[in-house]
């Protein structure tokens, strides 16, 4: 039998979204993987007096946070200097980003991973969603990143990112090894797989064909969709229909489908992806840094679509992200009151779409039965915390307070703002001692 360890005590938020469930001065009890009981830190404590005390100090207790999209193969990346100039989008992944993956061996693939784990773990992520590309280290990339993800104590959806933009013997390898990792891990409790997909323009008709025909009917893809208008203008010129076009025409557009950014979909293609069931991921931070434009979220949720919450390798944090959300809302309609209609649905959409991918119901809930991933974000609120402000406290609070305990199916991974997983010096230490090498495979390669 487990023993029984009680989070508290501290203001509760039990869910993200619309019905946050608040308890004040409250507490969350776990045993094993999972949330026993959820309630008054004065009542858990006298049900479970021989309980472990995980001290909250007062702070805000939340479900852990999910990242829809993300790239730990670009940990490595701050702080090169490209050598080259970029002054769009199109100069951007070819100068840089399709330089860095190349240039990826397995021992940087690996530092790569676990220093976005330790990120994610610092900053209450306790699932991520992630999309990788290391042409040079392709065979195994995927069982290579999961070893860390064990050893850093997550949950991960993985895939690979098939793409002919080296040749179509790489994509098929790519499309390989999604399918190989997708299978080995259909049933385990912590990683499972997804069929990646680089933007529409880099996949040529065959290799979507080979994906469509492939891929087990359960199997959702993770694409980039519509990021910037290149994307549009090579799909019509090279294969004669639009990005969208291309998924719907090959059976790739369905209920399990990830469609990153998709910042230039049209209204009409915004409602075919509502109609079908895919979810769009807002990457703010990303389009903001690439100067691709905005996602129009307000019409894309009025349209009925799902639309979900990433970071796209810029950082792992998600409460930062969500607030990126909010001031773009206001910055693009140039309307100061709107965003907390739109925005709290975002985490909502990336719980439910992880719930989905592990079979979890209830992943991303802090009730009974729920895998207990919780996090606590340090510092008392100054101000009360109940179901009609708990997203205004995120936003202009949480979203500024460091993680103090991050908790994933029980394991406690952050403990008073220390690792327990991961040695984060020691990874950084190795990361330094192997960056120059990186870097200077990365200056060799052509653009």
């Amino acid at each position: 039998m487990n023993p029984v360890t009680v989070i508290g005590p501290g203001t509760v938020v039990a869910s993200f979204g619309r019905n946050p469930n608040v308890v004040t001065n409250g507490s969350v009890a776990i045993e094993g993987d999972r949330i026993i009981d959820v309630g008054a830190f004065e009542e858990l404590g006298a049900t479970y007096p021989r309980a472990d005390l995980l001290d909250a100090h007062g702070g805000l207790i939340l479900p852990g946070l999910v990242n829809l999209h993300h790239h730990f193969y670009s940990a490595l990346a701050r702080g090169l200097d490209p050598g080259t100039p970029m002054h769009d989008f199109g100069e951007i992944l070819e100068g840089l980003w399709w330089r860095l993956d190349r240039a990826l061996d397995a021992e940087t693939v690996r530092l790569s991973a676990a220093l976005s784990l330790a990120d994610c773990i610092r900053w209450g992520c306790t699932t991520v969603f992630d999309h990788h590309a290391s042409p040079s280290c392709l065979s195994g990339s995927l069982e290579l990143i999961a070893d860390v993800v064990r050893e850093a104590g997550l949950s991960a959806i993985l895939c690979y990112e098939v793409s002919d933009r080296n040749g179509h013997d790489e994509a098929m390898a790519g499309l390989e090894e999604n399918l190989q990792f997708a299978l080995d891990h259909r049933e385990n409790p912590r990683l499972r797989g997804l069929l990646g997909l680089h933007a529409s323009f880099t996949v040529s008709d065959a290799t979507l064909e080979q994906a469509a025909r492939q891929r087990p009917a359960d199997l959702g893809i993770h694409i980039h969709l519509a990021e910037d208008l290149l994307d549009a203008k090579l799909s019509q010129e090279r294969y004669g229909r639009t990005p969208l076009n291309r998924l719907d025409h090959f059976g790739l557009l369905d209920g399990r489908a990830l469609l990153a950014h998709g910042v230039h979909l049209d209204p009409y293609d915004v409602s075919r992806v509502a109609e079908n069931g895919a979810t769009l991921i807002h990457n703010p931070e990303s389009n903001n840094n690439n100067a691709v434009g905005r996602l129009d979220l307000e019409a894309a949720l009025s349209l009925g679509c799902t639309v979900g919450l990433g970071t796209d390798g810029m950082s792992s944090h998600m409460l930062r992200s969500q607030r990126a959300a909010f001031l773009g809302v206001r910055a693009g309609t140039g309307d100061p009151t709107t965003g907390f209609d739109t925005v709290p649905g975002l985490l909502a959409a990336n719980t439910r779409r992880a719930a989905q991918a592990f079979g979890e119901p209830l992943l991303g809930l802090l009730e009974a039965g729920a895998p207990a991933d919780i996090i606590v974000i340090d510092g008392p609120p100054p101000t009360p915390v109940d179901d009609t402000n708990a997203f205004g406290h995120l936003l202009y609070g949480a979203s500024e307070r460091v993680v103090r305990h991050t908790v994933a199916r029980g394991r406690i991974l952050l403990k008073d703002f220390r690792h327990t997983t991961l040695d984060v010096e020691e990874v950084a230490d190795q990361a330094r001692a192997a960056t120059p090498a990186l870097w200077e495979r990365f200056r060799s390669l052509d653009t």
